[in-house]
C-alpha cells in the first residue's frame, strides 16, 4: 500500500474506544474451571485489535449484497482451535446486527460491546478442542471515513462496493479475529445481481446463476491476514490465463479504467516472474489484480493473490503491491509496529526494478530520499522505521522510505550475492507465516556472518538523520 495518514488516523480513534474492554491473556482459574479468552493480543499500537484464546484455521464466508441498498446478509462459519478451555470467547465486528450464533452445532449466547462481539457457548470448550461458531448478521457495512478523504472498510463505488482491510476494515464485513498475527484459510461466496462480477482471493472455484443473481465462489487455500481479504463488485471485463509456469492469473478491470498507462493483464506475470527470480517462489497459488475506477480513494492496497488498485496503476505500482505478495502477504509480521518489514521492502522492490530496467539505480533513488529531491521523501526523518510513536503513523512516510533506505545499506555492506540470499531465506522460512523485525536481523546477521548492530541502529532505529558517509 502507498502511504496515507487519513484513514488509518481514523482507526486508531475508531479502536480506542475500546480499549477499556481489553484485557491481557488469561488462563484456567486456580479451580480449573475454564476462564473467557482474551479481547485483545498485546499489540500496544492496536490494543482492542484481534482476540486471544483460540487460532482460527478456516473462514467459509456466505455474502449476498444488495448493490442498490448497500445491503449485506452474511454467514461466517468460523473453524478454530482453543488454545486455553474456554467459558466464552469474543470477535471483532464493527456495526451488522448479529440475528443468531451458534458454536458446534447449538445456539451460544451472545453480547455486543463496542467492536466486540462475545459468545458464550452452551458447554466449555477445551483447550487443543477444535470449534466450529457460526455467526448469521445483516445489515449496511460501515466504511470507516476521514474527514480529509481516506476510508476503508466497506467502501461503496460508483457501480458496487470494495472491502479493503487495513489496518481494520475487514471487521466491517465479517465477525473474526481481526489482528495479522492470526491468519487462516478463506472460502468465500458471494452473491450479486447477474449483471455484476464479484472478485475475491484465491482461485474461483464456480459461478452459479440463479434468476437474476449470480454466486461467485472463491476458495484461498493458504494462510491469509484478515486485512488483505477482500470482497470486490461491479462491472469489470475480466481476462483469465497462467504464467508460463502455469500460474492462474485472474484480473479484473473496470472498462472505465480500461486505457491505462500499462496493460496490467499483461504486467501481472512479468512482475510475478520477475520478483520470483529475486525474493524466491511465489508463494500463492494464484494471482492477478483488481483495477476498480474508485479515484478518490487516494492509496492501492496488496489484498492477497490480487492487489486492488483504485484506478489504473503504473508500473511501479503494480510493482510494489505485488512485491507484498511475499513480504507481508506470506511472511507478515506479528504486530502492526513491525510494518516496515511489508512497506519497507515493497518499496526497495519498486527501486530494484528500475534499476534492472533502464531507469536509475537504487543508489541514486537512495540518494534523492536521503537529500529530499525525491517526491516521496517528505517527513521520512519524522520518527524511525521501527519505532512508530502510534497506530496513527502506521501507514506514514518514514516505514516506507526509511524502510527501503535500511535495506538499501544492508545490500551494500553485505554485498549482493549475501542480501538476495537473506531475501530468499527469509520468504523461505517464514512461508504462510508470521515474523518480526528481531528475527530479521538475526538472519541477517547470520547469512552475512557480521555483526549489524550499528547499521540497524542507524537506519531503522535512531530518531535522527544519519550524518552522509
Amino acid at each position: 500500500m502507498r502511504p496515507r495518514r487519513s484513514a488509518v488516523l481514523l482507526a486508531a480513534l475508531f479502536l480506542t474506544v475500546t480499549t477499556a474492554c481489553t484485557t491481557s491473556s488469561t488462563s484456567d482459574r486456580a479451580d480449573g474451571t475454564p476462564r473467557a479468552g482474551a479481547t485483545g493480543v498485546d499489540d500496544h499500537l492496536f490494543p482492542a485489535l484481534g482476540n486471544g484464546g483460540y487460532d482460527v484455521a478456516h473462514y467459509a464466508l456466505e455474502l449476498d449484497y444488495v448493490p442498490d441498498d448497500n445491503a449485506l446478509e452474511g454467514t461466517a462459519v468460523i473453524t478454530a482451535r482453543a488454545t486455553q478451555d474456554l467459558s466464552r470467547f469474543s470477535l471483532d465486528l464493527a456495526g451488522l446486527r448479529v440475528r443468531h450464533a451458534a458454536v458446534d452445532g447449538s445456539d451460544a449466547r451472545f453480547s455486543r460491546k463496542k467492536n466486540k462481539l462475545t459468545l458464550a457457548p452452551a458447554r466449555p470448550i477445551r483447550k487443543g478442542e477444535t470449534f466450529r461458531t457460526t455467526v448469521r448478521y445483516d445489515g449496511t457495512p460501515r466504511m470507516l471515513t476521514a474527514s480529509d478523504g481516506g476510508n476503508e472498510g466497506w467502501i461503496e463505488t460508483d457501480d458496487g462496493v470494495a472491502a479493503l482491510g487495513e489496518p481494520t476494515g475487514s471487521m466491517t464485513w465479517f465477525p473474526g479475529n481481526h489482528h495479522p498475527s492470526d491468519k487462516a484459510t478463506y472460502d468465500i461466496d458471494v452473491t450479486v445481481p447477474s449483471d455484476y462480477t464479484a472478485v475475491s482471493n484465491g482461485t474461483l472455484r464456480e459461478t452459479r446463476q440463479r434468476g437474476k443473481r449470480t454466486t461467485f465462489r472463491w476458495h484461498n487455500p493458504e494462510p491469509t491476514a484478515s486485512y488483505v481479504a477482500s470482497v470486490v463488485t461491479g462491472v469489470f471485463d475480466v481476462s483469465t490465463t497462467t504464467t508460463d509456469d502455469g500460474l492462474p492469473v485472474y484480473t479484473a478491470v473496470d472498462p472505465d479504467e480500461a486505457d491505462g498507462p500499462v496493460d496490467v493483464h499483461d504486467l501481472v506475470p512479468e512482475v510475478v516472474d520477475w520478483a520470483s527470480d529475486r525474493f524466491g517462489p511465489y508463494p500463492f497459488s494464484s494471482t492477478g489484480a483488481v483495477v476498480d475506477h474508485l479515484p478518490d480513494l487516494g492509496y492501492a492496497l496488496e489484498t492477497q493473490t490480487r492487489p486492488y488498485f483504485q484506478e489504473a496503476p503504473d508500473t511501479r505500482l503494480v510493482v510494489h503491491e505485488l512485491a507484498h505478495q511475499w513480504f507481508g502477504n506470506s511472511v507478515t509480521p506479528r504486530a502492526w509496529q513491525d510494518m516496515w518489514l511489508n512497506e519497507g521492502f515493497a518499496t526497495y522492490a519498486e527501486w530494484l526494478w528500475d534499476e534492472e530496467h533502464g531507469h536509475r539505480s537504487a543508489q541514486r533513488t537512495f540518494d534523492s530520499f536521503y537529500d529530499g529531491t525525491h517526491s516521496e521523501s517528505d517527513g521520512i526523518w519524522d520518527f524511525p522505521a521501527a519505532d512508530l510513536p502510534s497506530a496513527a503513523r502506521v501507514s506514514d512516510r518514514p516505514v516506507y522510505g526509511r524502510g527501503a533506505m535500511t535495506l538499501h545499506q544492508l545490500r551494500e555492506t553485505v554485498g549482493d550475492r549475501t542480501f538476495f540470499g537473506i531475501l530468499r531465506t527469509w520468504t523461505r522460512e517464514h512461508r504462510h507465516g508470521n515474523a518480526d523485525t528481531e528475527q530479521f536481523i538475526a538472519l541477517c546477521e547470520k547469512k552475512s556472518g557480521q555483526d549489524l548492530t550499528e547499521l540497524f541502529d542507524t537506519w531503522l532505529f535512531s530518531a535522527e538523520k544519519p550524518d552522509a558517509d
